[in-house]
């Protein structure tokens, strides 16, 4: 479904080349639960970035379904991260204006199915009564689950979460991880963490420490 071979991406800070990932290649299959592990700055993110296009390789390839992502124009790219990803970041980024409920639809126009699609996601994360609210009458917990339905609604092929429990506590933390994993039988789902715990039940764990993938993969 998707896979780097050999994936690298490469800055340049002040008078040196720093490799945020360094020819990391990984797989994810239609189905699959997949984890990607490792502390802070090890490049787990920036390799989740690639994965979904939304970061350009300095060297190798991701290919989605046979096509090379970074050789589609700016607009392909952007059509199918629309399409076919679904995304949750670290930051909820929530527009202000709209309310939890219109932030999730907002991304599904035209859908007639989506409203119910959404409203039983928000009951499933204990967010029915906070539906109608805007972002700043939400905690910060509640806005990052909100986001999690985001991404779910338009039944995407993948959803790449980064850290999608972090502002969480262990009870909600759970539900997210158990629907996301559930995702499974529609999709795959990438879950970047640097929490074991939440990725115990994934079908295969990476582990990145300098932007290095670190043997053996967790299976």
């Amino acid at each position: 479904m998707l896979f780097t071979d050999e994936v690298t991406l490469a800055y340049r800070e002040a008078d040196r080349v720093v490799l945020a990932v360094d020819r990391v290649s990984v797989e994810v299959k239609q189905g699959e639960f997949i984890g990607i592990m490792g502390p802070s700055g090890s490049g787990k993110s920036s390799l989740l970035y690639l994965m979904s296009g939304l970061k350009l390789p300095t060297g190798g390839e991701v290919r989605y379904r046979n096509r090379v992502i970074h050789l589609l124009s700016e607009r392909e790219r952007m059509r199918l991260r629309r399409r076919e990803f679904g995304f949750v970041f670290q930051q909820p980024y929530l527009l202000p204006y709209l309310t939890a409920l219109e932030n999730v639809l907002v991304a599904v126009p035209g859908d007639r199915e989506a409203y119910g699609r959404a409203l039983e996601l928000f009951e499933q994360l204990g967010l029915l009564h906070l539906a109608n609210r805007y972002p700043h009458k939400l905690s910060g917990g509640e806005r990052q689950r909100v986001c999690v339905v985001r991404a779910m609604v338009h039944q995407p092929q993948i959803i790449f979460a980064d850290e999608p429990t972090a502002s969480l506590d262990h009870i909600n933390g759970h539900a997210v991880i158990r629907l996301l994993a559930d995702y499974r039988q529609k999709g795959a789902v990438v879950v970047v963490t640097h929490d074991p715990e939440m990725i115990a039940d994934a079908d295969r764990v990476y582990s990145l420490r300098d932007g290095r993938l670190v043997q053996p993969v967790r299976v």
